[in-house]
């Protein structure tokens, strides 16, 4: 007996309003036209960043649930709160949808995958393994990027904490 392939599940579709500002987008003479690509998360509206969050999470969803099969291979729960994981995703889930209008392009979106799994295991590293359990620790202390001069040159207070515990 041959098994159905009937029981994948689609691929998320992107908010209503995101599909819109797509369309409205793509037209030259539009004012959204000259817009933001709805994968720059930092750039939007508050309006157009609003859905994104939850389509986000159903696109990791799905993912995870049609390929990983090994635990490195797991977006963790905690996606959103990695700011550069929460780009990537957006940008990996609009190109899906660009590359499933050819069967070429489908087969360089899921090597663009396979490089996106790298990078996201890079970027987590050690603390992967906890985030995709539930437990999300924010960036180390060491790591923090707060204590950075600021942009005048001038160093911040809690950089002067931090050279005050280093001796």
């Amino acid at each position: 007996m041959t098994e159905t392939l009937t029981h994948f599940e689609p691929f998320p579709e992107p908010p209503a309003l995101i599909l819109e500002y797509i369309a409205e987008r793509s037209t030259e003479d539009s004012v959204a036209a000259d817009g933001p690509a709805p994968w720059d998360l930092g750039a939007l509206s508050a309006e157009l960043i609003e859905p994104m969050p939850a389509w986000l999470d159903s696109v990791c969803r799905w993912l995870n649930q049609s390929y990983a099969w090994q635990p490195q291979d797991v977006i963790p729960p905690c996606w959103a709160k990695h700011e550069g994981l929460a780009y990537e995703i957006a940008a990996l889930a609009f190109a899906r949808g660009d590359a499933y209008a050819g069967a070429g392009s489908s087969v360089i979106w899921h090597e663009q995958y396979d490089r996106f799994l790298t990078r996201m295991n890079k970027t987590l590293g050690k603390a992967g393994d906890e985030c995709r359990v539930g437990k999300h620790d924010g960036r180390p202390a060491r790591f923090q990027l707060t204590t950075w001069p600021t942009a005048s040159g001038e160093t911040t207070e809690s950089a002067r904490q931090v050279k005050g515990m280093a001796g």
